[in-house]
């Protein structure tokens, strides 16, 4: 049983007893809780698929179409509507048996029989004898010219050029350059193959058996990076979840919860809420790694400077302000020339300053620790230096450091978000609250982008400003019980 002694239970009522910082505190920590499985909120894939009583569990385990009895390797779009209905043993419809718009040659021009040419009338080798056999005798009994297959044979000597096919007054059939074409299609050779509906191959397996088929849903069937291509709105990118005006003011757009976005789409068709989910996530943990590694970093350094004093002391306090006054924007800008970004490069990047806040604090507190009567007695029993600075200093000099904490929290959480606001950060589709405030300010008619974003962030701050007055004020030792 960890024993807590009396002056750190004082600190800690103290904080407890200041309703403001308690509350903001639990609100942070139930918010990020909850966030940290983001995955089981929000996801394209189901987090329990049972197929005729077998168990899926996509969200944990990446399957293929070969594990439901399919025969790519590659894994099935669980949103997709031919997918599910495949599963679920539904016959999809018959490519050989929908029927097929014909493009005619010359819709309009019909002869008096009411005979069309069609692109079927075409074989893969040529023209079918029996077609034009057919037309010549129809034609005869017009009175009128006919073809012949022997006007198409190779030794009648015959030439066929652009002029044997204008037309002729007084002729009961003539073939021109316009009867090979059609609107939006290109011309068709004779010698092109048709390509015929059996040989095109499905994207889904065959049809099977029916099957008995139960999903269960994370609340948000979206991840952050998921593009729909399609939607029952009329819009995928820039949905709003409410109704609005189409752009020509014609019709009205549905809002996008009738697609599961409650926050509407971003420019790309993303879901907001999933991005802000995954966003809010992603900004806790650096801030707080970036809070850690800071003040793990700057406890040595201003230690080491403060204990020993000197020129140990002046050189790492010249070095510092050198150090301190490159900016680290320019230091990003500069890396991201010949480095790819990414969140370890930009928490190592902003790991490079963000150490000298605390580092000047602890110096202080190791420049007025090292000459206390308890350090002095330990060095007179021959206590090592590092034990001294571990034992003895460290603890009684630990105020500023967890008073800190909270903001170098927030300050973390800044930087990212600047970054990313600034588009020198994570590169898309990586979710970021500052990314979607470039959105929100590019696209001003899209309050549901920029509002949430806004508020999501300014709260997250807000709280976490509340905190660390609670803790400054509970273990200021000028602050009376």
């Amino acid at each position: 049983m960890i024993r807590i002694n009396k002056d750190l239970q004082t600190k800690l009522r103290k904080f407890r007893n200041d309703k403001r910082a308690y509350y903001s505190m639990l609100a942070l920590l139930i918010a990020f809780l909850l966030a940290l499985p983001a995955e089981l909120l929000c996801n394209v894939r189901p987090i329990l698929l049972v197929v005729d009583g077998k168990p899926y569990f996509p969200i944990f385990v990446t399957y293929t179409e070969k594990d439901f009895g399919g025969t790519r390797p590659v894994e099935p779009d669980y949103k997709s509507k031919e997918f599910m209905r495949w599963l679920k043993g539904e016959t999809p419809p018959d490519p050989d048996t929908t029927p097929q718009a014909k493009t005619s040659l010359r819709p309009s021009e019909q002869d008096a029989q009411g005979l069309v040419l069609s692109m079927d009338d075409f074989e893969e080798q040529g023209f079918d004898p029996e077609l034009f056999r057919t037309l010549n005798e129809i034609r005869g009994e017009a009175g009128g010219s006919g073809l012949g297959l022997g006007d198409f044979e190779e030794d009648t000597g015959l030439d066929l050029g652009m002029d044997d096919f204008e037309e002729e007054s007084g002729s009961s059939l003539s073939l021109g350059l316009d009867d090979f074409e059609e609107e939006g299609t290109p011309s068709p050779s004779v010698s092109q193959p048709k390509t015929k509906p059996e040989t095109m191959q499905s994207a889904l397996p065959q049809p099977r058996e029916p099957h008995d088929v139960w999903t269960l849903w994370p609340p948000v069937r979206y991840d952050y990076k998921y593009i729909p291509t399609e939607s029952r709105t009329g819009r995928v990118a820039l949905a709003a979840p409410y109704e609005v005006q189409s752009a020509d003011g014609s019709r009205t757009l549905a809002s996008s919860w009738k697609d599961g976005h409650y926050l509407g789409t971003d420019d790309r068709g993303r879901d907001v809420l999933a991005r802000l989910i995954y966003g809010f996530r992603i900004s806790m943990i650096f801030g707080l790694s970036l809070a850690v590694t800071g003040t793990i970093i700057g406890c040595l350094l201003g230690g080491v400077q403060g204990f020993f004093g000197g020129w140990i002391d002046l050189i790492g306090q010249r070095m510092t302000e050198i150090w301190g006054s490159i900016p680290r924007l320019y230091i990003l800008i500069i890396l991201s020339a010949f480095l790819v970004p990414n969140t370890l490069l930009l928490f190592a990047i902003l790991n490079l300053t963000a150490w000298m806040g605390i580092a000047a604090y602890i110096r202080a507190e190791f420049l007025k620790g090292r000459n206390l009567e308890y350090v002095k007695a330990a060095r007179a029993l021959g206590v090592s230096n590092p034990s001294i600075m571990r034992r003895h200093i460290l603890p009684n000099s630990l105020t500023p450091v967890i008073t800190f904490f909270p903001f170098e929290v927030t300050a973390g959480i800044l930087a990212l978000v600047s970054l990313d606001y600034l588009n020198l950060g994570v590169p898309s589709p990586a979710p970021s609250i500052g990314e979607l405030l470039a959105q929100g300010k590019n696209n001003l008619q899209a309050i549901w982008i920029l509002l949430p974003t806004f508020l999501l962030l300014t709260t997250t701050l807000t709280l976490l400003t509340f905190v660390g007055d609670g803790i400054r004020n509970a273990f200021d030792p000028r602050k009376a019980e």
